[in-house]
């Protein structure tokens, strides 16, 4: 069975993040042949997820495989879990409601200039979407910078502590340096 590789970007992000770009031409240049999806995620939880959901569903002779990035990291455990897949998880949300609480209110993507307003009903689809517990830990491996701006890196690190972990000293949010870890990461979600 063939593989699908769906790389899900971060909160106020796009599919034309650097590390979503850097892994299309990874994949391009070294795997010509792997079916691999970035979609646009919606700016709110709910429509996020069921967009992933619609992706998956157009696509079910495939073996799905997840990179996510921050909340794209959030949302991959949720897929990983509901379909038993693995993933690759830069810098994860791992208790994303309790952070976008200090960001309710009026914002503007910048990568795609789409207003939004963030409420707390998206907190509530966040909450909805946790995934407290993992089957598998050994289906995931985990890279995080301790100097990450953003997240606790501790947070991630002791929710996947019985998987895979790469925790790097400095560096930041955006996980500095991530396209070196590209032929592992492949490696990693090819291997059955």
């Amino acid at each position: 069975m063939a593989h699908l590789v769906i790389y899900l970007h971060g909160f106020m992000s796009s599919p034309h993040s650097i590390k979503a770009t850097q892994t299309l031409e990874f994949v391009k240049s070294n795997y010509p042949d792997l079916a691999i999806e970035v979609p646009k995620l919606a700016n709110y939880p709910a429509e996020a997820a069921a967009i992933i959901e619609a992706l998956i569903a157009r696509h079910t002779d495939k073996k799905l495989r997840f990179i996510g990035s921050s909340l794209g990291g959030y949302l991959s455990t949720r897929m990983c879990e509901r379909y038993g897949a693995k993933g690759v998880l830069i810098n994860p949300a791992v208790r994303p409601y309790e952070l976008l609480m200090d960001y309710l209110g009026e914002h503007v993507n910048p990568y795609t200039q789409e207003p939004f307003l963030l409420e707390q009903k998206h907190i509530a689809e966040l909450v909805a979407l946790d995934e407290p517990k993992l089957a598998k830990p050994e289906n995931y491996w985990v890279l995080l910078q301790t100097a990450d701006e953003t997240l606790d890196y501790k947070l991630a690190a002791e929710k996947y502590a019985q998987s895979r972990l790469t925790i790097e000293q400095g560096g930041d949010h955006s996980f500095k340096g991530f396209d070196r870890f590209l032929p592992d990461i492949f490696r990693f979600l090819l291997q059955d």
